[in-house]
């Protein structure tokens, strides 16, 4: 088996920069695949926060002039990851959100932001860098899906290039009159290149220019090649069916380990189900709820919005107090949801905690001391909460969606008789449907034997990356060709 080398492309990558699932997939993948003897290389914006922690890289390559301004390609290594990150002041050097301005908008020039990353990326796949030649260039996402186009009509050799959607609803569109910025051909404004609905696309350039398409959860990849779930792209993902292969996330599996994460007040493993039960406790103390061993406790940890289906939940909240049921959220984002669940919240302190924003030692505890985890979304292309609720014996429930379909195995009477059973589902995301789930789970909670077996079959699933990166080597593999 020989190696293949890989330029990861991605605009955020843990630990240095996250917003999302995205970032994780990025972290995670390089040390997976190194077992795999697949050698990858991720380049990344030069945030403030990457650029901090590469005070001591070297330059790698120097340009006059990207998009507006002088820039370098570093080179060096943070937190086991090998990085490029592109040192453009004028592009990245601003606070806080990568994708957002202070005011909560878009930044102005995200299109030329997202366009840089995108051609760094192409010129290292062709050799702009002597000492990495990659013989696979994967670009994530919209933010990183031009590379495609700039490799393609760059009328030379170029390496094999995969494009991975990690969420259809973030295309990339801009107004035609970027294209003249691009730099590329008059020829690349066509439907069969970056023209989008009158203008330039460029997740859809990255779909249709790229050797293989991947989604992160093979549900998923059905459901992109349906007008419901396509989003303006499903015609064209129909068209390049061959080529679409969806591969389900992992979680680093070191991390989010309950036997040995710091985070918790008390680790516990399979073997020892029965010391979780004193992170609950810990958890309806820091949360202010009310302290009951007897009491099921749900919890959330999510982005606050009409795709993750928290609408949902904030309705069908009326039904869990009245059977005892208990909440711990925590989660940020949409005002009015936040809003709902903060005064939620208030009415029913015993019942109800609530904390705005992201918290990964609560996040942990959360997963550690909840005894499901609610995951009611409308679509979910892979999702990483239900991993980690699996990992930490928290029986997800989740709409039969995406990567939630793909890695949760119903509760339903055959799959708990067979004991493999490790959650429950729920189809279609709606109030009484979800209602329907979260009764089921509260009937559960007051049968030991069956949630302690659910908790158990959920914690020796695995979840890791051990499998989903051989599939992106044979992937690697079967596309690879060096740049000359």
């Amino acid at each position: 088996m020989s190696g293949v080398k890989v330029l990861s492309v991605a605009s955020e990558v843990f630990p240095l920069i996250k917003t999302g699932g995205l970032a994780d997939v990025a972290g995670a993948l390089p040390a997976a695949l190194a077992r795999e003897d697949v050698e990858i290389r991720t380049l990344v914006p030069g945030y403030p926060a990457v650029m901090a922690k590469l005070a001591a890289a070297q330059p790698a390559h120097i340009y006059d002039d990207l998009f507006g301004g002088p820039a370098r390609i570093l080179s060096g290594k943070v937190a086991g990851l090998a990085l490029f990150a592109i040192d453009a002041p004028h592009l990245y050097n601003r606070p806080g959100n990568p994708y957002l301005g202070s005011n909560g908008l878009d930044w102005p020039d995200n299109a030329q932001r997202f366009a840089a990353l995108a051609r760094v990326g192409a010129d290292i796949g062709l050799g702009a860098i002597d000492a990495f030649l990659p013989q696979v260039v994967h670009a994530h996402d919209w933010q990183a899906a031009l590379a495609a186009a700039y490799l393609n009509y760059a009328d030379r050799p170029r390496p094999g290039v995969v494009t991975t959607i990690h969420n259809m609803a973030f295309q990339g569109h801009f107004p035609m009159s970027i294209f003249a910025e691009l730099g590329l051909p008059p020829q690349a404004i066509s439907i069969d290149g970056v023209e989008y609905f009158g203008g330039v696309g460029y997740l859809k350039a990255g779909l249709r220019l790229s050797d293989r398409i991947t989604t992160v959860s093979p549900t998923y990849a059905r459901e992109i090649m349906t007008p419901e779930f396509g989003m303006g792209l499903d015609g064209l993902l129909r068209t390049r069916a061959a080529v679409v292969q969806g591969i389900v996330n992992g979680i680093d599996d070191t991390v989010w380990n309950p036997g040995t994460d710091v985070a918790l007040p008390q680790n516990y493993s399979a073997l020892r189900i029965d010391m979780r039960v004193r992170n609950k406790t810990a958890l309806q103390t820091q949360m202010g709820l009310a302290q009951s061993v007897e009491r099921p406790l749900f919890g959330v940890v999510s982005r606050l919005s009409d795709q993750k289906g928290l609408d949902l939940l904030l309705q069908a909240l009326p039904g869990i107090l009245a059977r005892g049921g208990q909440l711990a959220l925590l989660g940020s984002g949409d005002p009015l949801l936040e809003g709902g669940f903060t005064a939620a919240a208030t009415s029913r302190p015993d019942s109800i905690g609530c904390v705005l924003g992201y918290d990964e030692k609560l996040a942990h505890l959360i997963q550690a001391g909840a005894d499901f985890i609610v995951v009611p979304s409308r679509f979910e292309p892979c999702g990483l909460t239900q991993l980690c609720a699996l990992r930490y014996g928290a029986p997800p429930i989740v709409a039969r969606v995406g990567g939630l379909a793909d890695t949760v195995i119903d509760a339903n009477e055959a799959a708990t008789a067979a004991g493999v059973a490790t959650g429950v589902q729920f189809y279609p995301p709606a109030v009484e449907s979800l209602t329907y789930a979260l009764n089921r789970a509260l009937d559960i909670a007051r049968d030991p034997a069956v949630l302690r077996r659910l908790r158990l079959n959920g914690m020796r699933s695995d979840v890791s990356w051990r499998g989903p990166a051989k599939r992106y080597a044979a992937l690697y593999r079967e596309i690879n060709r060096p740049a000359e």
